[in-house]
């Protein structure tokens, strides 16, 4: 019995179609990363920061077909592997029938030697003719063994094969998941930038300005620790600290910032800015308001995929003005302060319109244990 050996294909129309249309997305993504890297290089603009949001929502787009195709070939080459090892499995069920009857044809012959055959035999010619098919026999079985190990042996490549394409489809599946979120938050990227600067050249120029200035404001207030006002309790209500509009603000809001691995030093912050949200999330830390809005989160800035913006290094919680600002956990209050630019080349002239002050003022609490949690725009 021939043995034909069963090797991983796709049908011949699958392939190419498949195929060709992967090489296609190739190309077209090489030219939108090419657009997207162009669009980086230019200005900071609002049209470039447009231009910058539309390329990276195209390449996740194509990356998203690109992910399909893939997971379609892949379901392709898992089918047609099913097949395959169905056809294995009938082989070796086949070549295992023919083995073990030739074991027993040849037990049968094991007891008989050369004189045996010599002397059963009707003549010298049947005689050679006896060891002819002996030998054929063993010949056969031997080839029979052989066609049945190599069968056993791609059976269990193309199983591992079919696990490994699966494995991967998986693997794809989520990954067009996670495209399609980002894809979501790219599209509401777009959509906020436009809300945000109303299509305004002179607005998202200033918006960035604003930005710059109020970080610029924190930054230079972390190296501007003042002597200690005195202890405080979680929750309890920080002694002189408002919220307020001062130092570079959008409005009346608190902007609120943890370090960790920190600790006031000299007139120095020293630490790692984190996100607070987890910190508030898991009760770690009080929220300093009793009731706010989250305007902006950690790390983002009016819109966290453009760039040129400045990253939000803390949160921004919209309440009432003079609202009372609380701890977030026991500790030892100090002031901070810093003079800003706000107003120069008009940076700030929605702080100026809500009653708004250029130098900037905060408090900031060392928990002692690690933490040191920031108050900024305060009264």
């Amino acid at each position: 019995m021939e043995l034909s050996f069963f090797v991983l294909t796709v049908s011949a129309e699958s392939c190419d179609d498949l195929c060709t249309k992967l090489n296609d997305l190739e190309s077209k993504l090489d030219e939108a990363q090419s657009q997207l890297d162009t669009a980086r290089k230019q200005d900071k603009t609002l049209s470039s920061q447009l231009k910058i949001v539309d390329s990276q929502t195209k390449i996740t787009e194509l990356k998203m077909d690109e992910t399909n195709l893939k997971i379609a070939k892949l379901e392709r080459e898992i089918n047609d592997l099913s097949g395959r090892i169905d056809r294995i499995s009938g082989s070796v069920d086949s070549l295992s029938e023919i083995l073990l009857g030739r074991i027993v044809q040849t037990y049968k012959f094991s007891s008989l030697n050369t004189i045996d055959l010599l002397f059963s035999s009707q003549g010298f010619p049947q005689l050679i003719e006896r060891l002819k098919y002996i030998q054929v026999a063993q010949a056969n079985d031997k080839k029979v063994l052989y066609q049945l190990q190599a069968t056993k042996a791609a059976y269990n490549d193309q199983k591992q094969d079919k696990v490994t394409r699966q494995t991967e489809a998986e693997k794809l599946t989520k990954e067009l998941e996670a495209y399609k979120t980002q894809l979501a938050e790219q599209r509401k990227s777009k959509d906020e930038l436009l809300r945000i600067t109303r299509n305004d050249e002179a607005r998202y120029q200033a918006i960035i300005s604003q930005l710059q200035a109020e970080l610029a404001s924190i930054t230079q207030a972390l190296s501007n620790v003042g002597v200690a006002i005195g202890p405080v309790t979680k929750g309890q209500s920080i002694m002189g600290a408002f919220v307020g509009s001062t130092g570079c603000s959008t409005g009346p809001h608190l902007h609120f910032e943890v370090f960790i691995n920190a600790k006031v030093e000299g007139k120095n912050i020293i630490g790692t800015r984190v996100d607070p949200q987890p910190y508030l999330d898991n009760g770690k830390l009080g929220k300093p308001l009793d009731s706010y809005i989250l305007t902006t989160p950690y790390g983002a800035s009016g819109n966290s995929y453009i760039a040129g913006w400045p990253p939000h290094t803390g949160l921004d919680m919209a309440t009432s003005k003079g609202t009372p600002i609380k701890a977030a956990e026991n500790g030892i209050v100090y002031p901070i302060s810093a003079t800003c630019d706000c107003y120069v080349e008009n940076r700030c002239t929605s702080q100026m319109m809500s009653g708004g002050s250029a130098f900037g003022k905060g408090v900031v609490v060392d928990h002692q244990n690690g933490i040191v949690t920031l108050y900024w725009h305060i009264l």
